[in-house]
């Protein structure tokens, strides 16, 4: 195969706004984009190689041809793309998920239409409602509309020479109160009809309109003293008013707004959409797009508008989205990035919603996928902590001391933020005499990286010292001699305020309290200091009972130390026999231990 000469094919691509398609060797089309400058744009991508990332670089290798169309605005660029990328699917374009069928509700073209739900969107002249993401409010909103106006629900062709025919009889929906029977010609079009003004109205969000209009009913009832009448009408006022309180209303001064926002992180993205008529939210939807070249949350949602519109056919000039896009050239939209007041509540509900989806999905996922919030969770720790490399294998050291008896420094270890528990280590500190916190650690850490480095172990790629500047500075001094400074990243914790300190900043480092990275961090703080009070209370208790048990007359060092790894506590020498005490004691130190007991006991 010739090598692709991307030099000679840019200098036939013109500076003009467009859309540029790749081929691969087999002339299938594997990617679409859209550009301001198409060589520019293009140009982009055949630069040196170490400047992409690993997907683009694979993308790259693949063009074998490269073909463009110039469009006269961006606009003209951003709609052409999104209908290329639904044709064709690249395979390297972002691809929106859930493209099911949803269902709208349908206002049938035909003498005193029906009104149900469908998937099928047929071009018949109907009028349709929706589509709606949620089936159970498109349930919600049926109900209501046939609570509030009887209309038929046979599918019987009523022409007028049928009903003047008298070819149909009342059904029991008749009856019941549901249907006036306009079959046989108890209820007028004009009747019929005005009760489909009502419905459309409702159906488009003008809720308030109907309200009016049956107020202005009822009233005109009361007047003419037809109180059965102005009755119904107040049960139905009551029941719009109950439908409206369970709607999100915004302001009856928005109208036809679609509002957007979008969420993302390495291999997912979320955009919400929100629909918004006559102050009211009428639909509502998340999508979820892969990413496929790690695009940014500017193009990903750039993509996602045109084919959500289009998914919705909505036709609403205004678009609230949280940041600008970069399309520019045509008046046909109008995209607003609110600060303040009515439209910025609208945004922050969307970016609510999105974040809320997201959460949900990823939590979803790493369930099934464990290994994926491992990989999450490491990649944050990353860039909160500025790390070069993942921190896979972290280390965090503690010491304990009681008025600077029994010192003792503990170290416990995560791998992939996990504690790793047969990693574990603690150290009898050999050089340190009295309270000395930082020189304990100096010595925990040297002899801790001295040993990994003689045994020629992988170091952590972050150590994490429980105290502040001081226990830092410590810490660091250790790892200078042995000259690894620079291969690892060492970071304090101050307890109080839960503060970070790097090595010569001046200034702590604060992460958000509800963050996985501080919370990992505290985990690995709180596991060191068990870790270290547990083995400290047992080398108390230990050295505790020898010193004790050296009092005995001829009872020396070795014979306790026998003695403890025979019966491992005081309680169980004191209970043993005196056929087991002789396997360690000879008589005349077993009589001196007994005598010892007694003399306890009763001085107790």
């Amino acid at each position: 195969m010739m090598e692709f000469d991307y030099k000679n094919e840019l200098t036939k691509i013109p500076h003009k706004p467009g859309i540029y398609q790749y081929f691969d060797k087999d002339d299938v089309l594997i990617y679409v984009g859209k550009a301001k400058n198409l060589r520019n744009r293009v140009g982009s991508y055949f630069v040196n190689e170490h400047q992409l990332n690993s997907k683009t670089r694979v993308l790259v290798r693949k063009i074998q041809r490269i073909a463009f169309t110039i469009v006269d605005t961006e606009i003209d660029a951003w709609l052409l793309e999104n209908n290329l990328i639904k044709k064709h699917q690249p395979r390297y374009n972002v691809m929106l998920k859930d493209d099911k069928t949803y269902p709208w509700i349908v206002i049938k073209h035909e003498r005193f239409p029906r009104i149900f739900w469908t998937r099928k969107y047929i071009k018949d002249g109907s009028r349709y409602f929706g589509p709606y993401a949620s089936v159970g409010m498109m349930h919600i909103i049926l109900d209501m509309i046939r609570e509030l106006f009887p209309l038929r629900t046979c599918n019987l062709h009523l022409s007028e020479e049928n009903i003047r025919k008298g070819k149909f009889k009342v059904c029991l929906e008749y009856q019941i109160g549901n249907c006036k029977g306009p079959c046989e010609g108890y209820q007028n079009e004009e009747d019929y009809d005005q009760n489909l003004s009502d419905i459309k109205d409702i159906l488009n969000g003008k809720i308030a309109v109907v309200n009016n209009r049956l107020k202005e009913q009822m009233q005109a009832a009361v007047e003419q003293m037809d109180f059965e009448n102005a009755h119904k009408l107040k049960i139905k006022l009551d029941k719009l008013a109950n439908y409206q309180s369970k709607s999100t209303v915004v302001s009856s001064t928005i109208t036809n707004v679609d509002v957007f926002s979008i969420a993302s992180e390495s291999n997912y993205a979320f955009v919400n959409y929100l629909r918004v008529v006559n102050g009211v939210i009428i639909q509502t939807q998340t999508v979820e797009l892969k990413k496929r070249l790690d695009e940014t949350d500017v193009e990903l949602l750039a993509l996602a508008i045109p084919e959500i519109k289009s998914r919705y056919r909505s036709l609403s000039k205004e678009i609230i989205v949280p940041f600008e896009l970069d399309i520019e050239g045509n008046d046909d939209y109008k995209f607003v990035v609110p600060k303040l007041g009515e439209k910025r509540k609208l945004l922050d509900l969307s970016l609510k919603n999105v974040a809320y989806f997201k959460k949900e999905r990823l939590n979803q996922y790493e369930k099934l996928n464990p290994e994926v919030k491992t990989e999450r969770v490491l990649t944050q720790m990353q860039k909160d902590l500025r790390l070069n490399v993942l921190p896979r294998h972290i280390e965090c050291f503690d010491n304990s001391n009681i008025q600077g008896n029994f010192p003792v420094s503990a170290i416990v270890v995560f791998k992939d933020a996990k504690p790793s528990k047969k990693d574990y280590r603690h150290f009898n500190v050999k050089t340190v005499e009295g309270p000395n916190d930082f020189a304990t650690m100096e010595e925990a850490v040297f002899r801790r990286y001295r040993r990994m480095l003689d045994e020629d172990q992988t170091l952590p790629q972050l150590i994490i010292i429980d105290g502040g500047k001081g226990q830092l500075g410590a810490a660091l001094k250790s790892l200078k001699l042995l000259g690894i400074e620079k291969k690892v990243t060492v970071i304090g914790i101050a307890k109080r305020l839960e503060e970070l300190f790097y090595p010569g900043d001046q200034y702590p480092l604060y992460l958000d309290k509800k963050s996985e990275t501080l919370k990992i961090i505290q985990h690995l703080r709180d596991e060191a200091h068990r870790f270290g009070i547990t083995f400290h209370r047992n080398q108390r208790s230990r050295k505790t009972f020898v010193s004790e048990l050296e009092q005995i007359p001829g009872v020396g060092k070795t014979t306790v130390e026998k003695l403890l790894k025979t019966f491992k506590s005081v309680k169980k020498i004191k209970e043993a026999s005196d056929e087991a005490l002789k396997e360690v004691l000879n008589l005349k130190q077993l009589h001196a231990l007994r005598a010892y007991f007694q003399t306890d006991d009763q001085g107790l």
